[in-house]
């Protein structure tokens, strides 16, 4: 990997790799662009194939969290971090505060907050170095997890995208296909249960679907068949990458909605594909974004229901992204990029133009 090049391409601002082999931290952490404010976005612990597949993760992570918190209508930029290891052999307090230790070296360039394989209890160590730190417990003033906020971005978005492919919002009866039963989705499928939705539901893991079972009435397939399934809406809730050149043309719904990250393989060509096809994508980093802005509201102090209000914002965001896409004939993903890059540039400008004195310097 030709590293700067790949920063340049990317218009990345800064790449951070931290190494204690006194504690065993391996952790990358990208900043992508800062021009609306510090960068933020959870640290993800996962155990890569190998170090390059991690800064690839780190590097399309980061970016796109710039675009969802422009799309928010967030003052934050994008950023991301990863910790090689699996956690379950490997994460402990001390690896945590030396990480800790690394993201305060930042200057706030950088705010962590949780992600895959790591929790809000791995925060409040963390922060024990820290205080940019965000998503910590509500007992120590934090906002807690961001699931359930997340969760109801998700179905709010669901519910534009429905309006756009029906010129309805109401989800009674439309078949439902969710791929994960993780956290986020057993609260997705308490608002599509309540409002009368028919849910199919994959995971590999049995214990998540029996204690899901406990919740909710929904019908098991099997993680092979989710793509052939026929229903009216798919919601990927795990990991990302699920569509490709082969899960595209297997797809049996009007419409992608979950939140998962980097859903697409690859954003243009899949992007595209789905435009051809006639399956409204709703972008993931738009469709999630009830996380990140949950998580928000602790830099200002945590309001749970400012967070749902704002929350509710996704549906009026997705709504702009259609319009473009369906009057300037371009896949969602690009006129989602449009939308956030344009707030990015007027924001930007504006801070350059009031970065210069008001009056020139006069010689005497």
């Amino acid at each position: 990997m030709n590293l700067f090049e790949t920063l340049a391409s990317n218009e990345h601002e800064q790449i951070v790799f931290c190494s204690d082999p006194l504690t065993g931290l391996k952790a990358i952490v990208a900043i992508h662009n800062t021009v609306l404010g510090p960068s933020l976005g959870g640290v993800r612990m996962r155990d890569y194939a190998s170090e390059e597949e991690a800064i690839t993760d780190v590097l399309r992570l980061s970016r796109s969290m710039t675009y969802k918190a422009a799309a928010a209508g967030l003052n934050l930029g994008g950023g991301k971090a990863v910790i090689l290891g699996d956690p379950a052999k490997v994460k402990n307090e001390f690896l945590l505060r030396s990480f800790g230790r690394f993201i305060n070296g930042l200057s706030g360039g950088y705010i962590t907050a949780t992600e895959v394989g790591t929790t809000v209890d791995d925060m409040e160590v963390i922060r024990l170095e820290t205080n940019f730190v965000a998503g910590i417990s509500a007992a120590l003033g934090g906002s807690g997890d961001p699931s359930p906020v997340t969760a109801y971005g998700v179905y709010i978005g669901i519910k534009a995208c429905a309006q756009e492919a029906w010129g309805c919002d109401h989800l009674q009866d439309k078949r439902i296909v969710i791929q994960g039963a993780g956290k986020v989705s057993v609260f997705l499928c308490d608002y599509l249960a309540n409002e009368g939705a028919k849910l199919f539901i994959a995971d590999p893991n049995k214990a998540k679907l029996e204690a899901l079972r406990k919740r909710i009435s929904f019908t098991e397939i099997s993680p092979a068949d989710i793509f052939e399934t026929q229903c009216d809406i798919f919601s990927p809730m795990a990991l990302g990458a699920v569509f490709n050149d082969t899960s595209i043309q297997e797809l049996k719904a009007s419409i992608i909605a979950g939140s998962a990250n980097n859903q697409l393989e690859n954003e243009q060509v899949h992007g595209a594909a789905l435009l051809k096809r006639g399956i409204i994508y709703a972008p993931d980093y738009v469709i999630n974004a009830g996380g990140l802005i949950n998580i928000a509201n602790e830099l200002e102090g945590y309001r749970r229901d400012r967070a749902q209000k704002q929350t509710e914002g996704i549906y009026d965001t997705l709504t702009k992204i259609f319009k473009i896409s369906r009057e300037q004939n371009i896949p969602t993903t690009e006129a989602s990029a449009r939308l956030a890059l344009n707030r990015i540039e007027k924001i930007g400008n504006l801070n350059k133009r009031h970065a210069q004195p008001l009056f020139p310097k006069t010689k005497h």
